[in-house]
């Protein structure tokens, strides 16, 4: 299960808070699939990647209560820790960088401490996409800003590179591999 983070709605499309949502988007592209289910307050497109069923899922919950939707559909769908990766917007990292982690805190993410909650573990896999630091503008309104010009092409690559590392994860790489390919 491969899960964006997000907050669901025209208001927040192509926010730098969205960019979970838009690597799993970049990811359905590339299979030909639509996010035509609904479960546990969660969009889900179904994906056979490298002859693995992946469900790609984008939580309709807002940002900070993801973990409502996660928690209960890898119950519902039997699916393991180890087979969960979170995608989600970090401001430690420089705009369009991307970070592959094996576990770890929430580090301040609200949308991870949600997950960790309701997931009752911090040992999931994570790929972080950098959205740097609010330069004169508060934490809020810099999470909810859309790219500017200059910065699409990097994220654009950003959503690339972090769908890459998906694949390259169900091509039956280990996870600690493909970090190392890609951090």
């Amino acid at each position: 299960m491969i899960v964006g983070l997000g907050n669901i709605g025209r208001k927040y499309e192509n926010t730098r808070h969205n960019v979970g949502f838009s690597v799993i988007e970049n990811l359905a592209d590339r299979y030909n699939v639509e996010f035509n289910k609904e479960k546990f307050e969660a969009l889900i497109a179904t994906a056979f990647i490298s002859n693995e069923k992946v469900l790609l899922v984008k939580p309709t919950t807002l940002m900070n209560d993801s973990g409502r939707a996660v928690g209960p559909l890898m119950d519902y769908f039997n699916i393991d820790v180890s087979d969960l990766i979170v995608v989600h917007d970090d401001m430690d990292l420089k705009t369009g960088r991307i970070r592959l982690r094996q576990k770890g805190s929430a580090g301040g993410h609200n949308g991870i401490k949600s997950v960790i909650a309701h997931t009752h573990t911090q040992g999931f896999k994570r790929i972080k996409v950098g959205i740097d630091h609010p330069q004169q503008m508060s934490v809020v309104n810099w999470v909810l800003s859309r790219f500017s010009t200059d910065e699409k092409p990097a994220m654009q690559d950003a959503f690339n590179h972090a769908a890459d590392a998906i694949e390259y994860w169900l091509e039956g790489n280990t996870f600690m591999n493909t970090m190392n390919h890609f951090n």
